[in-house]
């Protein structure tokens, strides 16, 4: 997570009241947030809800209706030159040239940058542990290995503020994790960085902070953490007397019984128990809810608090739109 020191309270981007308009339809609606140096900022939310949009606008791609957007309190709209020289960017799939090398590809880019060097070239490239293959052609490179090469040319101008939109798509487990990684590492050494996704579990274990967003606006803005405390937590019972077991939950006013159709638990955790018990109640009732089960002759097999996801939050906030 992000360190609490003065830097890391320092605002690198600062989006206000952020509007677009397509003809008579708003599909961007006010939306704000802000990204504090050395953070990862997740922006998470289901495809089609605003989120490319979104990007396109913070890097001057398209313009917005209204609203600032500030990088390092500059206005990209009215210094876009002064604003994104603190920016590296990939909007969706990283585009190259595969018949050249992974080091020719980053020359061309060079030369569209002042002052990039071939110094600067090796350092991104060590920077994104591609020594070995750097000079094989790119028509070789795995996707992940694409999307490294992509990384290290978002790099070339030392930005402050790295923008990534849907990093994981298409890579396999391990490619995932090593990026997962990779962006702690750049984070850790004061980079801030923005990843849209529509992968709850990725943002998750990937990102500081998180604004979530549905329909073009912005429905929650925090710490990981702190927005998936504001879901139910779940207590899951396995009793050698599920029906006698569950009445007696059931006449307990301080606990709540979720339906079979009714929780977001993942399959994994309930796999092997077809008649657990799924509850909503206080962390400190729960030994006192053992020890009526056992008066009562009822056996406690297990009892399992299963912490809420983001994915909890999200449908909750949303009246249930999906997500992937």
């Amino acid at each position: 997570m992000s360190t609490n020191t003065p830097k890391a309270q320092e605002t690198v981007l600062s989006v206000q009241g952020l509007k677009k308009s397509i003809g008579r339809k708003e599909i961007i609606k006010g939306v704000s947030f802000d990204v504090r140096a050395g953070e990862i900022f997740g922006f998470l939310g289901p495809n089609g809800s605003g989120k490319t949009t979104t990007i396109r606008m913070l890097v001057d791609l398209i313009k917005p209706t209204s609203g600032r957007i500030l990088v390092c309190g500059e206005d990209v709209n009215r210094n876009p030159e002064r604003a994104l020289r603190h920016v590296g960017c990939i909007v969706e799939n990283p585009e190259m040239y595969g018949y050249l090398t992974g080091w020719e590809n980053l020359e061309h880019f060079a030369r569209m940058q002042e002052g990039i060097t071939a110094e600067r070239i090796a350092e991104v490239v060590e920077i994104v542990g591609m020594d070995r293959r750097i000079h094989d052609k790119v028509k070789t490179y795995s996707l992940g290995m694409r999307q490294r090469l992509g990384i290290a040319q978002a790099l070339l101008g030392k930005p402050k503020l790295l923008i990534l939109d849907e990093p994981t798509n298409g890579l396999d487990p391990l490619g995932i994790k090593e990026l997962r990684a990779f962006i702690r590492r750049l984070a850790d050494g004061g980079m801030s960085l923005f990843i849209s996704s529509h992968l709850l579990s990725e943002i998750q274990l990937m990102c500081d902070r998180v604004a979530i967003i549905a329909r073009g606006e912005v429905i929650a803005v925090g710490d990981v953490d702190e927005l998936v405390s504001q879901a139910d937590t779940y207590t899951v019972w396995l009793l050698d007397r599920p029906e006698a077991g569950k009445a007696m939950l059931e006449a307990d006013p301080g606990v709540r019984l979720i339906g079979e159709h009714e929780h977001r638990i993942d399959d994994s955790i309930l796999a092997g128990m077809p008649e657990a018990i799924i509850t909503v109640m206080e962390e400190d009732r729960i030994a006192g809810t053992v020890a009526r089960f056992v008066g009562a002759g009822i056996g406690v097999k297990a009892v399992q608090r299963v912490s809420p996801s983001l994915e909890e939050l999200f449908l909750g906030l949303t009246e249930g739109e999906k997500i992937g």
